[in-house]
């Protein structure tokens, strides 16, 4: 290392603290453990519990909207969070919208925020009062999302406060409805850097919200389009339209798209997100298709994507069906047959040790209450669906959720309520344990603990390990839909309402 490189790391260590915008060790940039999305952290001494009426144990809380579903990320000095505009920071733009906010991660003051209107169009394009859902990703002094009208966007992590810097520059027109005179910008907006309008550009026609989360893998952007049924539940509207987009990251350049159509297969739309890693020396890309089936895309690479002329179709190495035997043809005549019919995808894929691990099963909404844990041979090629499979679990109903693998035992929950811990060789149940209420969250595990969030707003707080033990039961107003994270000694957990900074 250079005498300068030390002397700036130095300096990013007594000063990364102090400073909004230095990047921190322990930074949660991404939804997941650098991009193969396990939600696992190093961290360690955080709190078995917290209470927020007596404040033991919270460093700080932060008001969010009214609805939140988004997992909180942290990077930069900065946490951010979509929600909805339930209860507006900003009076000058009231009523329904999507909302990002980006808050001082030593205090819980508002940085900035993201304010955007809803798709007017039809209501199943984008849920009256659901917000922004997906994780959003940071990069440097870069933010990566999409919004609840399914665009793609960069962001600077400083906001306006330091200027609009641009190619983007009309944020004021951006942030009200069609038609509607622009509001005058301030210090507490978003600086919109680039924008991808997936709708526009692909024809993509999502359902209900766009709840993905980008994935950063080298130069590029992978993100799900979240294409999906129409209003009826019964139709797909796009076919053709793909289910995974890749951009340049630095200037939202679109290049390449997967060529499955998967469309006519996805039983109700498209809402898992990719995850990536490396298997016999070359990175793949992985992706929980809406029909139920896992892919593997080799990772585009920098050589000659500039000077191509127009998106390509990213290389499928291998790929594997969850549910088989499910009907793979006019999918969308099973709509709310509860006993029988296709399935879908709905957490992220992870990747672990030449292994991908996810969770498929019939829709949450209108399937068959059918789910499965899969484990999956990442190093084979082709049609791996029978040769793949190391072991699938059996899961109480309805999921969700994306599991969590440490320390030989993956951690998995499912809509009926129950944790499950599962062996990671064998796939053969270690422990269960039945919370009080559905969960939509996943598992955090931190050092030795284990944290999940329930819909009756606990968090419950485990022993990660081989013996089951509920060490505490922390309660707040509304349910905990979002993934607990952990970041530089503190505990992030948010509820619908609330964004909760927990540190002892």
């Amino acid at each position: 290392m250079s005498c300068f490189a030390q002397t700036l790391a130095v300096l990013m260590l007594l000063f990364g603290a102090a400073f909004p915008g230095v990047a921190q060790a322990a930074d949660q940039p991404q939804w997941g453990e650098r991009y193969s999305r396990n939600q696992i952290t190093t961290e360690t001494g955080l709190p078995d519990s917290f209470d927020p009426d007596s404040g033991r144990n919270v460093k700080w809380v932060a008001e969010l909207g009214t609805s939140t579903y988004s997992t909180p990320v942290v990077g930069g000095g900065c946490v951010l969070i979509g929600t909805n505009n339930g209860d507006p920071r900003d009076p000058r733009r009231k009523g329904d919208r999507g909302v990002l906010m980006c808050f001082d991660e030593r205090d819980g003051r508002l940085l900035w925020q993201l304010v955007v209107p809803k798709r007017s169009e039809d209501a199943f394009l984008d849920w009256p009062n659901t917000g922004i859902t997906g994780a959003a990703t940071v990069e440097g002094d870069r933010v990566y999302l999409v919004n609840n009208r399914n665009e793609v966007m960069c962001l600077d992590l400083h906001g306006l406060a330091n200027g609009n810097d641009g190619p983007f520059t009309d944020e004021a027109r951006h942030a009200e409805p069609a038609g509607a005179p622009p509001v005058a910008l301030g210090p507490l907006d978003a600086d919109i850097l680039w924008l991808f309008n997936t709708p526009v550009e692909l024809g993509v026609h999502n359902h209900d919200s766009a709840c993905n989360s980008p994935l950063i893998c080298g130069d590029f952007l992978y993100v799900a389009t979240g294409n999906g049924v129409d209003r009826t539940h019964r139709k797909i509207l796009a076919p053709d339209a793909p289910s995974l987009l890749v951009l340049n990251k630095h200037t939202g350049r679109l290049v390449a798209v997967d060529g499955e159509r998967m469309g006519p297969r996805t039983i109700h739309s498209s809402w898992s997100s990719p995850s990536a890693g490396e298997v016999n020396g070359r990175t793949l890309v992985f992706f929980g298709g809406g029909d139920g089936v896992v892919y593997a895309f080799a990772a585009v690479k920098s050589e000659g994507v500039e000077a191509a002329a127009k998106p390509f179709t990213l290389k499928k190495v291998w790929w594997f069906d969850c549910d088989p035997t499910a009907p793979k043809e006019n999918v969308h005549a099973w709509q709310d047959n509860f006993k029988d019919g296709p399935s879908n995808i709905s957490g992220m894929t992870v990747f672990h040790q030449n292994r991908v691990y996810v969770t498929a099963g019939g829709d949450v909404w209108h399937g068959k209450p059918h789910a499965w844990l899969k484990c999956i041979d990442a190093t084979r090629a082709g049609d791996v669906t029978h040769s793949g499979e190391i072991w699938s679990f059996p899961l109480n109903g309805h999921c969700l959720s994306t599991p969590a693998i440490k320390d030989g035992l993956v951690y998995v929950t499912d809509l009926s309520g129950e944790i499950n811990c599962v062996d990671d060789r064998t796939g053969r149940l270690v422990w269960k344990h039945k919370a009080g209420g559905e969960i939509w969250s996943s598992t955090l595990v931190a050092g030795d603990k284990l944290f999940v969030g329930t819909q009756q707003g606990e968090l419950l707080t485990l022993v990660a390990g081989r013996e089951k033990k509920l060490t505490a039961t922390s309660e707040v107003p509304g349910a905990i839909n979002a993934t607990p994270v952990a970041a530089n000694g503190t505990l992030f957990v948010a509820s619908m309402g609330r964004l909760y900074a927990i540190k002892p």
